[in-house]
């Protein structure tokens, strides 16, 4: 279902008690995110794809905005017990605004292709934490992904796809500054996939 807000993936199990919620990367159509996460609603879970206003949400505003619009997709699934809160690129820096600003959240949260965050210490937050990086990331390069590490959680888990690169996350064209990918786009979702799919199995880390 496709809303003003939001991407909505139907679950093959509607009753599933985890659910993810998925922010897109500036300036990228949800859409572009469908054939990663679509086999993850085949798989049983309901998937969630975050637009961004005016879709950069170009002002602190619009980011706030995004918070809002992850907040009123928790409150209307109250039969969702726990959440997986992952964001690609921008998405991942507003992954990171979510769980500073919603501590007690029942979620896991998954930064994928981004450097952030840059301006937020969540590194005494007990929730999961995953970070997904590409070693060919021309937007996310490795050294300012390292570079912020000490803004996490002690507990996080790191996943480093080697050769992947920044606009292979989801399927739209090559983006300004990414580096060339060694590795199919298939397989970097594919890892990407498995890597949601399993904080979705084990929510609570």
């Amino acid at each position: 279902m496709d809303g003003p807000t939001a991407l909505e993936f139907q679950p093959t199990r509607p009753d599933a008690p985890v659910a993810l919620i998925f922010i897109c990367g500036s300036g990228i159509h949800p859409h572009a995110y469908a054939p990663l996460l679509r086999p993850i609603a085949e798989a049983g879970y309901l998937v969630l794809i975050v637009r961004l206003p005016y879709r950069f949400a170009p002002l602190a505003s619009h980011k706030d905005a995004v918070v809002d619009r992850v907040r009123n997709l928790v409150a209307a699934h109250p039969n969702v017990s726990h959440w997986v809160i992952a964001g690609h690129s921008l998405g991942g820096a507003l992954v990171a605004r979510v769980a500073q600003s919603d501590r007690g959240l029942h979620a896991a949260f998954v930064l994928i292709g981004t450097t952030h965050p840059k301006d937020a210490d969540l590194s005494t937050l007990d929730a999961p934490f995953t970070k997904v990086y590409a070693t060919n990331d021309g937007v996310a390069p490795v050294d300012r992904v390292m570079a912020t590490k000490t803004l996490l959680p002690e507990h996080t888990t790191w996943v480093e796809i080697k050769g992947g690169n920044h606009s292979q996350f989801g399927h739209y064209g090559h983006q300004l500054f990414d580096g060339r990918a060694t590795i199919g786009r298939e397989a970097q979702q594919a890892i990407t996939r498995e890597v949601l799919l399993e904080c979705l199995r084990r929510p609570g880390g």
